[in-house]
């Protein structure tokens, strides 16, 4: 019964999800229910203990992300920044190419350290305008922000910053540039499949007569005044360049010169500098941007504060969507049941230590609705012994590397992914309106990228 729970527990939430109903209900209803059918445990602990430890852990680590990424994309919006932003788009690349716009923007922020939540939150009103004059299906807009944000520059890039293009570093001895061939040609894959498919759904749209579409006003989107004076390009593009800079500046230059042992210390959390300096450096680049925008911008907004406060309740059921989908993660992988998941996905394909290493990490991600999680749960249950399997059969630790950090992006952005569900409110969007293409552009091609990587990487040994 245990993993028939878990199983039909997976089925309702992505059913349900997509058919609309809130994830704050679902994820502990469904969670619960996996435990109830799982036998003698305690669904009241369950809940208070491990759903809701993992729900507050979650807010506790990436609230401020969720709360200066939607201020600032507000602020960029209702400044007017994202508005100028885009017609320069237009301008240079022209109205055929807003789709690529979006892509490359969104993949230029996160390659550049930007988290994917904070991408979302800044991107969308510029990638919204650009739809709106390219008169582009708004449906299509969620897919285009999910093929540049979490697809090619979070698993595939050799270099990228990524949590996904780090975990597997301490398990395989690796670097983020690992196997830098195989995995530029898996972002290429999935760059330009993604585009390719996106283009051909806005050219058979358009075909049909079908435009931007009616829909209603979000919290992210811009409420500039009548008759205001758009800013110069180069003001209101400095706030984005701003955030990519600041973020490294601080990450490479500012902390790792600091005295920080003060963090060893209890009430610090017993923490290191390390632990923290990524989460720092993006709080204090977006402090600094969100003032900058605001002070050079001050004329143009309507009213500041309301413009502050609608991005800050724009952030509460983006983030509270997130981690409701952390707890249920961690529900699942408390019950005993799911050690025979665990175990039989790891079993699979014995003898090619790529294909075996692949199946587990996108099952687990897939079923925890979490990259980083379904691939810290497989490395460290046998990261070991993947690792004596690859050495064994002359396997490279970086191609062990890169098909780990791959295959964490494929199952992982199924329909109750808290990134799907976060980046589909942002737009104001449902899972039927557009999830479709998500699922393509996320899922099928980032998995077929994967299999061509096992497959060159299998000829070798």
């Amino acid at each position: 019964m245990g993993l028939i729970g878990i199983f039909l527990s997976l089925g309702l939430l992505m059913y349900l999800a997509y058919r609309g109903l809130n994830v704050l209900i679902l994820a502990p209803g469904l969670a619960l229910l996996a435990v109830l059918m799982s036998g003698n445990l305690p669904v009241l602990a369950t809940y208070t203990q491990v759903f809701m430890n993992a729900l507050g852990g979650y807010v506790i680590l990436y609230f401020p992300l969720f709360l200066l990424g939607a201020i600032f994309g507000k602020v960029m919006a209702d400044s007017g920044s994202a508005r100028v932003i885009a017609e320069q788009i237009i301008e240079g690349l022209g109205v055929d190419r807003a789709i690529a716009a979006v892509v490359l923007a969104c993949g230029v922020l996160t390659f550049g350290g930007v988290s994917l939540f904070v991408v979302a939150f800044a991107i969308y009103p510029i990638a919204n305008s650009l739809f709106r004059q390219a008169d582009i299906p708004k449906r299509l807009l969620p897919a285009a922000i999910a093929l540049g944000s979490f697809t090619f520059t979070m698993t595939a890039l050799p270099g990228t910053p990524a949590i996904q293009n780090a975990i597997p570093m301490p398990f395989f001895g690796t670097n983020a540039f690992a196997a830098p061939i195989l995995g530029t040609l898996a972002g290429l894959i999935m760059l330009l499949g993604g585009l390719v498919w996106l283009n051909r759904r806005a050219a058979a749209a358009k075909a049909r007569g079908e435009g931007y579409g009616t829909h209603k006003t979000t919290a992210a989107d811009a409420a500039l005044p009548d008759g205001v004076q758009l800013p110069a390009f180069v003001l209101a593009i400095a706030p984005v360049v701003s955030v990519i800079a600041l973020n490294a500046a601080f990450t490479y230059l500012v902390f790792p010169n600091m005295d920080a042992a003060y963090l060893a210390e209890p009430q610090y959390g017993a923490t290191s500098l390390k632990s923290v300096a990524g989460i720092w450096a993006i709080i204090l680049a977006l402090v600094i941007s969100i003032l900058m925008a605001v002070v050079a911008n001050w004329k143009r907004f309507d009213d500041v504060k309301d413009s502050v406060n609608q991005g800050t309740m724009g952030s509460l059921l983006p983030i509270f969507n997130t981690a409701s989908e952390v707890g249920y993660g961690a529900v699942i992988a408390s019950l005993p049941a799911f050690l025979i998941v665990r175990d039989s996905v790891l079993g699979i394909f014995p003898d090619n230590p790529l294909a075996s290493l692949a199946v587990a990490v996108n099952v687990l991600a897939g079923i925890t609705g979490s990259a980083s999680g379904g691939m810290s749960i497989a490395l460290n249950a046998l990261g070991e012994q993947f690792a004596a399997m690859g050495q064994a059969q002359g396997v490279s630790m970086g191609l062990m590397h890169r098909v780990t950090a791959l295959s964490s992006g494929g199952f992982d952005a199924l329909p109750h992914n808290g990134a799907v569900i976060t980046l589909l409110g942002i737009c104001g969007l449902t899972h039927k309106q557009s999830y479709g293409d998500i699922f393509v552009c996320a899922v099928a091609i980032p998995v077929l990228a994967t299999v061509t990587v096992i497959v060159l990487g299998s000829v070798s040994f």
